[in-house]
């Protein structure tokens, strides 16, 4: 996959940390990626996806071990990972919500994505996603169950995010995706195929049909956006995140529970 890439190892390991710079807040030291983009380290998103959900499982793990019950330890492992991510996939759902509900023009979906404040569509867009996310991790019995599902969800959901950059243009001429470059098919399919691995923590059965469900979710979301704007902008993406996390935690909730 790699030497597909041409990748050294070197870069593989600049790649990763420039992933976990961007999709993370955690305190990491300053790295020097000489010139390197996120377009060609794209494929490193599901590591970073890894990080956040080992994150969220230590934390339930925690919780449970001091008594708490299952729905509190659900709560804090998102809280955990809300933290790790600075809500930045959340700011996306929010935005796409708001500017596809109120918008009835291309400018005008764009212009809304941009503002900063919430509507109404993106407050319940983002209370859908917290409620859902929450009620599939309160399902699990204990906290390997709650491992093998964050870790799914998170690295799965950001292995997707590469290809969607890669198949739709870019919606505007400046903006974080513009900004970012085009992701080139071999980037798009090794990200596709790292963050599908995870998926076998749902048993044979369960990633199959995650993958089926992330392929339909990913295909008719693609739809929607080049109808509504012509092409993906970062909000798109963090939004496409959010509905792949919520799709996968809750195949997690039947196929572990």
């Amino acid at each position: 996959m790699f030497q597909n890439m041409s990748l050294s190892p070197r870069q593989i390991l600049d790649d990763i940390a420039l992933c976990l710079v961007f999709f993370t807040r955690l305190p990491l030291p300053v790295f020097d990626f000489r010139g390197r983009g996120l377009a060609a380290a794209i494929w490193a998103a599901p590591v970073a996806g890894l990080a956040i959900g080992l994150i969220g499982a230590i934390v339930y793990a925690t919780a449970e071990r001091f008594g708490l019950a299952m729905g509190p330890a659900a709560a804090l492992a998102l809280a955990a990972t809300l933290t790790t991510t600075g809500c930045l996939h959340e700011d996306g759902l929010s935005d796409v919500a708001d500017g596809f509900g109120g918008g009835n023009s291309r400018g005008r979906k764009l212009e809304i994505m941009r503002d900063s404040r919430i509507g109404a569509y993106g407050a319940a867009a983002l209370a859908l996603s917290l409620l859902i996310r929450w009620s599939a991790l309160s399902e699990f019995v204990d906290p390997t169950q709650a491992l093998f599902a964050l870790v799914a969800a998170h690295a799965a959901s950001r292995g997707m995010l590469g290809a969607f950059m890669h198949l739709l243009p870019s919606a505007r001429s400046e903006g974080l995706s513009a900004g970012a470059g085009a992701v080139s098919a071999e980037t798009a399919v090794a990200g596709a195929v790292l963050g599908a691995i995870p998926l076998l923590l749902l048993g044979i059965g369960g990633a199959v049909f995650a993958l089926i469900l992330l392929g339909l979710l990913f295909a008719a979301f693609r739809a929607l956006c080049l109808n509504q704007i012509g092409g993906q902008t970062g909000d798109t993406i963090g939004a496409l995140q959010q509905v792949s996390e919520i799709a996968v935690l809750l195949v997690a909730s039947v196929a572990l529970s």
